[in-house]
């Protein structure tokens, strides 16, 4: 008899347990978000040149981090505030020496802890990470497209030329802020974010658009 009246008491409980389990919600998505984030602060620590404002999110790390697409009017939004961003050169001088531009392509250095300063001076442009650029480097990543021939396959034969502003005001853009021609752009914002100073696109620019670069041969 008290074994029966235990079993019963057992089964009470348990299906207690269950209508209590199935009358609490789970969390929302964005509660679910808070809590990742708040997990993320706990973990980190500033130490040298990494501070914890890396953490903050703007706009378009928010809407492209999402578990969903952002939607087209988001998309709309995060396209156009980051054009606004853009600082063309002054002078209109876009393109400087493709030999910087090579010697910063293959330097990965810059905004680790590790680093003694955020200066752009002291970064690499960190292209061959990504891309492939000249092919007599055979070490380079593909999350990019390859850059080989960049110039010389859109039609920059003098990135003087009016005939090619197009092309070469898109290029400064990009590496400007990519953010603003497309909006989940995986590529870093290189003068947007202070990675590169305006000497140092200059010199990329050479890289990918004089026709003397070994990239357009």
């Amino acid at each position: 008899m008290m074994q029966k009246k235990h079993c019963t008491l057992l089964a009470i409980l348990g299906a207690a347990a269950q209508v209590l389990g199935c009358a609490t919600p789970p969390p929302s998505p964005a509660e679910l978000d808070q809590q990742a984030m708040a997990m993320i602060k706990a973990s980190f620590r500033e130490q040298g040149i990494a501070k914890l404002d890396r953490l903050k999110q703007d706009l378009g790390q928010q809407a492209c981090s999402s578990a969903e697409a952002p939607a087209e009017a988001i998309t709309k939004q995060i396209e156009e505030e980051a054009m606004a961003t853009v600082r063309w050169p002054k002078g209109g001088n876009y393109i400087g020496d493709w030999r910087a531009g090579e010697k910063l392509a293959q330097n990965g250095r810059g905004m680790t802890w590790t680093d003694k300063s955020a200066a752009p001076s002291a970064n690499g442009a960190q292209c061959y990470n990504c891309h492939q650029i000249d092919k007599k480097e055979i070490s380079f990543g593909t999350i990019g497209p390859s850059l080989w021939n960049y110039g010389k396959l859109r039609g920059v034969s003098n990135p003087a030329d009016p005939a090619s502003a197009a092309i070469v005001q898109y290029t400064w853009g990009k590496l400007w802020n990519s953010k603003a021609y497309s909006a989940c752009s995986n590529m870093p914002r290189f003068g947007h974010a202070g990675l590169l100073d305006e000497q140092q696109l200059r010199d990329v620019m050479a890289l990918l658009l004089d026709p003397k670069s070994p990239v357009n041969q």
